[in-house]
């Protein structure tokens, strides 16, 4: 049984002073929530959200880090850097790093590795353009991601998958539940092919689509939908509803 799993993607939003405050509020409201939580903030909050979220079921995570230990990487973060903190889950391959800032399957297979093998927890993302949907390339894209993203990682299960269908971010089009099951059911085939059945069945797969406290409960109910990557939804006390989506 895969344990459910939430975490919120706050990308760059929020202040050392109103990430503490909504902390506070999640803190009670999510005590018996029966799934993992996570927040995964701006690089510079960590230390405070780290304190913030001390006692509670919320665990901090970041949203980037680099492969290399240490170098001349300038703005970037290390995997060492990040556990000094108490990190527990890093964000790699988020839509907005392909777009905006060159991110590759390579770069994100390099910070993969990187992340597994200092006892980070990396949610890797995957997921296919409005374009690429529309031309029939959903399932040819999501094999490239998984194939050369994932390569040489040896336990599938100590990661998590988010699948972000770009094309229902910020476009004013939804995927339906039927429609992220049928994409994820197939991400889970493909692992499936690439790490055998057990290990596939055992990864935990999040929906990354704008998933809200409104379609929470649909999306929950799929059979391989094992969580959700909030964005928007996370940056207020709604983020406690879908923590809470069994109740």
């Amino acid at each position: 049984m895969r344990r459910p799993f939430i975490a919120g993607n706050w990308k760059m939003n929020m202040t050392a002073e109103s990430g503490a405050a909504l902390i506070k509020e999640l803190k009670p409201l999510v005590k018996g929530a029966k799934c993992d939580v996570a927040l995964c903030v701006p690089a510079i909050l960590i230390p405070t959200m780290v304190r913030a979220a001390k006692g509670s079921r919320i665990k901090i995570g970041a949203q980037n880090m680099h492969w290399a230990k240490n170098g001349a990487y300038t703005g970037e973060i290390s995997a060492e850097m990040l556990k000094e903190y108490g990190v527990k889950y890093v964000i790699i391959g988020h839509s907005e790093r392909r777009q905006y800032f060159g991110e590759t399957d390579q770069t994100v297979n390099q910070r993969t590795l990187a992340a597994l093998a200092n006892d980070l927890t990396p949610i890797v993302c995957v997921g296919e353009t409005l374009e690429e949907r529309e031309s029939s390339k959903t399932n040819a894209v999501l094999d490239k991601q998984l194939t050369d993203g994932l390569a040489g990682v040896e336990d599938l299960t100590k990661l998590v998958i988010a699948y972000e269908p770009v094309w229902a971010i910020g476009t004013g089009k939804t995927a339906t539940d039927e429609q992220a099951q049928e994409t994820i059911a197939y991400i889970r085939k493909k692992l499936s092919k690439l790490f055998g059945h057990k290990a596939a069945n055992r990864v935990k797969i999040q929906y990354g689509g704008s998933m809200n406290a409104a379609n929470c409960k649909g999306l929950m109910a799929q059979k391989d939908i094992d969580g959700g990557l909030i964005g928007g939804a996370s940056l207020k006390t709604d983020f406690a509803t879908i923590v809470n989506f069994d109740k």
